[in-house]
């Protein structure tokens, strides 16, 4: 008789035997996504510009007995992002889950609209929209059915972004993309997702954001639950979006 009981819950999270690549994973939201992935069992490819903070993300998750493994490169190269897919297929065999999270800014400031400037526009669909659009054609090729394809986004992506039109503009592209990458690649059994932080303090919210580190509490006060966002609470979204939870 065929077994009809169901699967234990915990187990639909885990993702042992699977290989994940993590964008911007050196530091931030990036850091929290790759180490919380290589927890349920993935073994992660930690990829960003910045060797040294790889090669410390991935000590640390080496340190919780986990799994991982630097691949460094700038993801506005299309083919950095497409040997990030191919180098996960030649040496794992498989590519289970892409996490596009590197973005932001290397513009540490903001314009008004009056004022916005051509090449900052461009740079910002650069880092922040054309490497999902990349790594999801790359990704199509050689992934399987129950792979994911997930895009770090902002709720920046769902209001006017003033002072950061670029930014905001990039990141609601994403928003769109992956909605029809969900569509089109549905048949092939590759789900695609955005998750879409609120305010979660990183480097970058002093340093591109502008804003103090002494007013980063008040921001707190003006959310209903009274704390600002972690980066263990993008990771645990991420997690679950990539397992068989989803």
């Amino acid at each position: 008789m065929t077994d009809l009981s169901p699967p234990s819950v915990l187990d639909l999270f885990r993702m042992d035997g699977k290989v994940a690549v993590v964008t911007g994973a050196g530091r931030g939201i990036g850091r929290g996504i790759a180490i919380a992935l290589a927890d349920v069992g993935a073994h992660v490819v930690l990829s960003s510009r910045s060797e040294p903070e790889l090669n410390d993300a991935c000590s640390e998750i080496e340190a919780r007995g986990r799994s991982a493994e630097v691949r460094a490169g700038d993801i506005t190269d299309p083919a950095v992002v497409e040997g990030l897919v191919s180098g996960a297929v030649e040496s794992h065999g498989r590519l289970d889950t892409w996490v596009t999270n590197a973005g932001g800014s290397e513009h540490q400031g903001n314009f008004a609209f009056s004022e916005f400037p051509l090449w900052h526009w461009d740079a910002q669909i650069e880092l922040n929209l054309r490497p999902h659009f990349v790594a999801g054609r790359a990704c199509m090729e050689v992934m399987e059915p129950g792979a994911s394809i997930i895009g770090i986004s902002s709720i920046a992506s769902l209001r006017a972004a003033v002072n950061f039109a670029g930014y905001g503009a990039a990141k609601a592209g994403m928003n769109n993309l992956t909605q029809t990458m969900a569509i089109e690649l549905a048949p092939m059994g590759i789900r695609a997702n955005s998750v879409l932080p609120g305010n979660v303090p990183t480097r970058a919210t002093t340093t591109i954001g502008g804003v103090p580190e002494d007013d980063i509490p008040a921001m707190a006060s003006r959310i209903p639950l009274g704390r600002l966002g972690l980066p263990i609470d993008i990771a645990a979204a991420v997690v679950w979006l990539a397992s068989d939870a989803a």
